[in-house]
C-alpha cells in the first residue's frame, strides 16, 4: 500500500498507484478529495501534457499546488488520465 501524507493526515491510500518518473500517480477514487483546492496553476510536459494543480489544506495549514494531475494528457500519458501526484513536502511511499 503507498500512501501520500502531509501534515501528519492521509490524503491518498493505493496498491494500484502509476510510477512515472519516480512519482506515484493515484486513481482518484483513492484521494481525499475534501482536502484539495483547485489551483489556477498549470504547467506543461511535452510527454504528458498540460497538468492541472491542487493545493492541500489540512485543517488551517494550506500546501500550494502540492498536488497535480493530468485531465487532458497527451496519448502516451492516456494512462494516467486523472490521476494525482504529490510533492512539496507530501511522503509518498
Amino acid at each position: 500500500m503507498v500512501l501520500a501524507v502531509w501534515n501528519d493526515t492521509t490524503i491518498a491510500a493505493s496498491d494500484e498507484t502509476i510510477v512515472v518518473e519516480g512519482n506515484h500517480y493515484f486513481p482518484p477514487s483513492a484521494v481525499n478529495q475534501d482536502l484539495l483546492e483547485a489551483s489556477a496553476h498549470t504547467s506543461v510536459c511535452p510527454i504528458k501534457g498540460t497538468a492541472r494543480y491542487f493545493h492541500i489544506r489540512v485543517g488551517t495549514a494550506l500546501n500550494a499546488d502540492a498536488a497535480w494531475s493530468y485531465p487532458h494528457p497527451n496519448p502516451v500519458a492516456e494512462a494516467i488520465r486523472d490521476y494525482i501526484a504529490f510533492w512539496k513536502g507530501v511522503e509518498v511511499g
